[in-house]
């Protein structure tokens, strides 16, 4: 097959949706492709409930991304039988989760991604291809010429398009195209921020998470088979976790000596207040309102039999090895799955209870909510892709409080969009451990960070942007992750509209403010409005 487009958005997580819609809503042919059965990525077929972003009910976040959690919202007040508070709710929770707070069933964003993009793919300017992936990127000296790719069945279809967009959930398309790019850990001496390591390790990557969902019917045995590898993840103690067994509720001290956490599991828990401000909570010690994305208090009495929990705990990061940039990449796929299933096991039979009994044999599997015959998320949720080295690379000291203080974050004047984040989030890693963290200030995207050093039409559009893998660790959620697919799909478009590239926007003082009035008009948000600083 061979397919023409104006721009190919290659990978759909909320960065390929947010891009082809951009391009879409321009006026542009778009193709878009998904390796898995679901669009979405991260909020979908990675079950991780969206948001995590201490003003994102006011502030920070663009027009469309505010309307597609209205649409969440608005799905749940059309088909379910909430409760006539959480109806009448403007802030309505459906998961009354404390990361999220809008904390849905995968298949209802499925769904409202579905609504969006049906009207194009009815006009025929989009074509989607599901369960398909990139295998091969032509190139003629700086710039891409066509994108081969492949379905789950075989099918081998040529893509030709004017922009390349690489919104997959791991930067294929940078190897496969000779995009200059990094992976895993710099060096200080690379990126000059206090908090890297003093040698660089590209396999040294966030451990990724293979998340599940679970219900629990008390007085049922939902029991799973025992896995065969049982004994050795039940027994194992990974040298990044100080000593102490992965599968486990945590100590407040660890082997090593240093602080650790306790954590609680209780089951269809009543009663627990969620405060969404995260200033007025302390740590998150309780696993079942953690990421919950059904309540059965938000519905109709009966209507759910237990409250539906997504499994993304520290007991399933896997930190065994990268999924790609070593020979045995697919062995750490299979283990990453694999200790899910031991996480999930040990849950049913073997997890202490306060009751001073083990296990909790009522732990249901939902495959249905997954989308898989094995009741495991299609995908594992990724927090480190390769990463582009691009025109701006942002570092540690532009955005972390402990250098930029009550300043706020650097500002940059190519502002592309905004984002925030909690915390300058770095799990556990496949090598040395964890680096430095800290909080950020509430920052800006700014386009330089979206456009390669050296290839003219090609542009990342998710979390393959010009960070380092201190700042990825802020710039890899949701709402950030749809702003630089947004970008990316608008500065496309704008570029073909004006008969430009990125590099000359971005050269351009000129043009750089015409395509931020563009943006703007989109209604996306460039600058901070409330003068917010992270507490």
């Amino acid at each position: 097959m061979e397919l023409q487009a104006d721009v190919a958005v290659i990978g759909g997580g909320l960065g390929g949706v947010s891009a082809a819609l951009a391009a879409l809503r321009a006026g542009r042919r778009v193709v878009i492709t998904e390796p898995t059965g679901w669009l979405g990525g991260q909020l979908t077929s990675q079950l991780v409930p969206t948001d995590e972003h201490l003003y994102i009910e006011t502030d920070g976040a663009n027009r469309s991304y505010r309307e597609f959690r209205d649409a969440l919202r608005a799905y749940y007040r059309a088909h379910y039988p909430l409760t006539e508070a959480a109806r009448a709710d403007p802030r309505l929770n459906p998961g009354h989760a404390w990361v999220s707070p809008v904390s849905v069933d995968p298949r209802v964003a499925v769904a409202v991604i579905d609504d969006l993009l049906q009207p194009y793919r009815s006009s025929d300017r989009l074509v989607v291809l599901m369960r398909t992936e990139p295998i091969e990127v032509g190139t003629d000296g700086d710039h891409v010429t066509g994108v081969r790719v492949r379905s789950a069945s075989g099918v081998l279809t040529d893509i030709t398009a004017s922009y390349y967009l690489d919104a997959t959930e791991l930067g294929d398309l940078l190897p496969l195209g000779g995009v200059e790019h990094v992976s895993g850990r710099e060096s200080r001496e690379t990126t000059g921020e206090p908090g890297a390591w003093p040698t660089a390790d590209p396999t040294d990557m966030q451990g990724v998470s293979w998340c599940f969902a679970i219900d629990h019917l008390e007085g049922e045995d939902h029991t799973i088979d025992r896995p065969d590898d049982y004994a050795y993840w039940r027994d194992l103690r990974p040298p990044q976790l100080d000593g102490r067994r992965i599968l486990s509720f945590g100590e407040p001290v660890t082997p090593a000596g240093k602080p650790g956490r306790v954590y609680t599991l209780t089951p269809n828990v009543d009663g627990d207040e969620i405060d969404l401000d995260h200033r007025n909570m302390g740590l998150a010690p309780e696993l079942w309102n953690y990421r919950r994305i059904a309540a059965r208090r938000q519905f109709r009495d009966g209507f759910y039999r237990s409250d539906v929990v997504v499994v993304n705990w520290p007991m399933n990061d896997y930190v065994g090895g990268p999924l790609f940039g070593v020979p045995d990449a697919a062995e750490h796929w299979a283990g990453a799955k694999a200790l899910s299933r031991s996480l999930l096991y040990w849950l049913q039979t073997d997890a202490p209870r306060p009751d001073g009994g083990t296990g909790w044999p009522g732990l249901r599997l939902r495959a249905d909510v997954a989308g898989t015959d094995d009741g495991f998320a299609m995908h594992p949720y990724i927090r480190e892709s390769r990463r582009v080295l691009a025109l701006k690379t942002i570092v540690e000291q532009e955005v972390s409080t402990t250098y930029r203080g009550d300043a706020g974050a650097q500002p940059f004047p190519d502002t592309v969009g905004v984002g925030h984040y909690f915390w300058i989030d770095r799990h556990h890693t496949t090598g040395d451990g964890r680096g430095a963290g800290g909080v950020p200030q509430p920052f800006q995207i700014p386009l330089r960070a979206l456009i390669p050093r050296r290839v003219r039409n090609l542009l990342p559009a998710a979390k393959n942007i010009g960070t380092t893998q201190i700042t990825n660790g802020c710039y890899r959620l949701h709402p950030v992750e749809w702003s630089v697919g947004e970008a990316a799909g608008t500065l496309a478009a704008y570029c073909l509209d004006a008969a430009t590239e990125p590099h000359a926007v971005a050269a351009s003082e000129a043009a750089v403010g015409d395509f931020q009035a563009h943006l703007d008009a989109r209604g996306v948000q460039l600058h901070w409005t409330g003068g917010h600083r992270h507490w």
